[in-house]
């Protein structure tokens, strides 16, 4: 069988990260790209130690000229898109939110998703057995106080993969949607509480066991390598302590 490839964008730490060591296990060749160059062409280094197939690329999801420049010195083909890059800034209500974080969270999960989809679907049609999957968020099902703007952006991830999977119906491509609850990765919580590592700590106060990074890449690792008829429209994953966005069990 020839190697399938699969692109991660974000993938220079937590569920990106996790999901390129997953991909690769499971036979890809992986294709990293994030901002931090130091990061990827370290756990590119990791994978090809281990004997796989990995390469890294420095790349903001956000710069479109640096995508479509991507996407043209990529060589062979693309089977995988995981569109992981992504993040949330404040916690702030609506009447005093930041419109600048606003904008940047727009930027990230949405145009983000769409450069990167645009640019490599060519390809993955191409391919004649693509997928394209996108890293959502439960904030992109329902809403909770002090989201807004995380909340109208991953809506607006979720609304692009239900528009695709409409528009590429009988092409062979598959659109699958990943939406994590909580789950507790390196920087996550601390990015969106501007450093405050106290705040951050309180999101997971009393959660025993939160999902973390590995939890989530193989739940993608799982959807991305069903039989090619078989597509994972949108499949939610929460920590068992977590039934809702509102209504966590905290111990103690």
């Amino acid at each position: 069988m020839t190697t399938r490839t699969a692109v991660i964008t974000g993938a220079s730490s937590g569920i990106g990260a996790a999901t390129a060591r997953q991909l690769a296990a499971a036979g890809h060749r992986v294709v990293l790209t994030a901002r931090r160059k130091d990061r990827i062409e370290a756990l590119a280094a990791e994978l090809t130690a281990a004997g796989h197939e990995a390469v890294a690329h420095e790349l903001d999801v956000t710069d479109r000229a640096a995508v479509l420049a991507f996407a043209d010195q990529l060589d062979g083909s693309v089977d995988v898109l995981v569109n992981n890059a992504g993040g949330a800034l404040g916690a702030d209500p609506v009447a005093t939110a930041d419109p600048a974080e606003w904008r940047t969270m727009y930027e990230v999960n949405v145009l983000g998703v769409l450069n990167l989809t645009q640019a490599l679907l060519p390809r993955l049609v191409q391919s004649g057995d693509g997928t394209v999957l996108i890293v959502s968020s439960t904030a992109g099902l329902g809403t909770y106080e002090g989201g807004g703007g995380y909340v109208a952006a991953k809506h607006g991830a979720h609304v692009i993969a239900e528009t695709l999977r409409l528009e590429l119906c009988g092409q062979p491509v598959r659109v699958v949607e990943i939406a994590p609850g909580m789950v507790k990765t390196d920087g996550f919580a601390v990015t969106r509480f501007r450093g405050d590592e106290e705040k951050a700590a309180a999101v997971y106060a009393g959660v025993a066991e939160p999902l973390t990074a590995e939890d989530v890449a193989d739940t993608i690792t799982w959807a991305v390598t069903r039989p090619s008829h078989v597509n994972i429209d949108l499949l939610v994953v929460r920590p068992r302590a977590q039934a809702a966005n509102h209504k966590v069990h905290r111990e103690g």
